[in-house]
């Protein structure tokens, strides 16, 4: 896309205020490491992963259950047998051994109908969990991509209090020279001085606000919170968006748009699912049994047993304390609920879009005039610096002049900040900040996919 880099900012690239072999960081490698290292985006990945393992469960209920058993008994004891045909002569058996080994094997199957709905169900909440990270993947980009354009401002904002400083500095010395020469008072001399000291101490408070800025943007790229780099960069602004377009776009690729119907198909069967559960549930069953008994007593002195039993049911459930009813009235109710949510989030969609794009084009329109104003107060600085070098303006006026330059100069850069933090705040909207479109794949940033 076609970039317009304003020529005010071609003059204001940045310059380390860091450690000067401090390693060099633009936006794209940024958002490398954060998509690489921002945890809230490892975490969406482990949950697709998990939603995919429960699909895998939910098919397991379409395959038979199939349990082998090898069991090997023994026994050693004293046995005392009386018979019908002798009772007067009991028989005693000492240290009578016995032994017994068994194998099974069984095959379960059971087929329930909402099973299948079941694992519609699953389906889509394995695609809910590929768009949730992807929206986590979009607000990881997003927010790295303020929080760099965020930290280029303020040093750029340190930079303009570094001009002014020079500009106070240069009072200063005329200031003082007036007064050693006697050409002016003490007073004057002892004000440009504080104004020297406060504009010193706003650029020692703006590098405060730099350091916690990049301790931010560390935070965003999971790294420690020392980690120095330097940005070597300006921020840039792209041709201006049409809200047609991005209205668009949102209602079709915007992710949690997404997830809420999904999420509204997710309600849709699990109604359905309790209802395919009144149906019949078939059961069939196969055994095949192996089974061996040697004992030393007994009238039997081997049993061997060998074959195949098999069978089936069918069950219907007639009565569960009206448990199903209100579990089926239950789920019709979230389902209007989810029905309520979809039409909420589409008008909160919306209305975000058009309050971040009302916000946009006030500021596209806040630039000509900031430009402009940047201008006038840049050429009445010069004019009152002059001046007061020959003595003919006050040290009142040139200091309003100069103060009127910081400001028209921080106006101006924070009017193109702004314009660009609604820029990504205008395609994170339209899911366009990312992905080309919704069914776009997206391998994680070192996978061996």
């Amino acid at each position: 896309m076609k970039k317009l880099l304003f020529g005010f900012l071609v003059s204001l690239m940045i310059q380390p205020i860091w450690a000067q072999d401090s390693e060099s960081l633009d936006l794209e490698k940024a958002l490398q490491l954060g998509l690489e290292n921002n945890f809230q985006v490892k975490i969406a990945v482990e949950t697709i992963n998990l939603r995919q393992g429960e699909i895998g469960v939910g098919w397991s209920a379409f395959l038979p259950v199939v349990d082998a058993i090898y069991t090997r008994n023994f026994s050693n004891e004293d046995v005392t047998q009386t018979f019908v045909s002798d009772p007067e002569t009991p028989r005693e058996i000492l240290g009578a051994k016995s032994r017994s080994e068994n194998f099974t094997l069984a095959a379960i199957y059971g087929f329930r109908p909402e099973a299948i709905v079941a694992i519609k169900r699953l389906g889509q909440l394995a695609e809910i969990s590929e768009l949730d990270a992807k929206v986590a993947v979009e607000n990881t980009v997003a927010a790295i991509s303020t929080a760099y354009y965020r930290l280029v401002l303020e040093l750029q904002r340190y930079q303009v209090l570094e001009r002014t400083l020079e500009l106070s500095k240069a009072r200063l010395d005329i200031a003082q020279a007036q007064y050693e020469l006697g050409g002016a008072g003490k007073r004057d001399f002892l004000t440009a001085e504080v104004d020297y000291n406060t504009d010193l101490s706003l650029l020692k408070n703006q590098s405060q606000i730099i350091e916690a800025a990049r301790i931010n943007l560390n935070e965003l790229m999971a790294l420690e919170p020392g980690t120095e780099f330097v940005v070597n960069d300006t921020i840039t602004v792209s041709d201006e968006l049409r809200l047609i377009d991005l209205e668009e776009n949102a209602l079709m690729e915007n992710k949690q748009w997404l997830i809420t119907q999904r999420q509204e198909n997710v309600a849709f069967l699990q109604l359905r699912e309790l209802q395919a559960s009144r149906l019949p549930a078939i059961n069939l069953n196969a055994n095949y049994a192996n089974n061996t008994f040697n004992s030393d007593a007994g009238f039997l002195i081997q049993n061997q047993r060998a074959g195949f039993n098999y069978g089936g049911n069918i069950s219907f459930n007639l009565f569960s304390g009206f448990s199903l009813n209100r579990r089926i009235q239950n789920a019709r109710v979230q389902q209007r609920i989810q029905e309520y949510t979809v039409d909420q989030f589409e008008i909160q969609l919306k209305s975000d879009l058009y309050r971040a794009f009302n916000t946009y084009q006030n500021n596209r329109e806040l630039l000509e005039i900031e430009q402009r104003n940047y201008a006038v107060a840049k050429e009445s600085s010069e004019i009152a610096l002059e001046r007061f070098r020959l003595g003919i303006a006050s040290y009142l006026e040139f200091r309003d002049a100069q103060v009127n330059l910081l400001t028209a100069e921080n106006r101006l850069i924070t009017s193109i900040y702004n314009i660009k933090e609604q820029e990504i705040e205008l395609l994170r909207l339209s899911g366009k900040i990312f992905f080309e479109n919704s069914s776009q794949a997206w391998v994680p940033p070192g996978s061996d996919q």
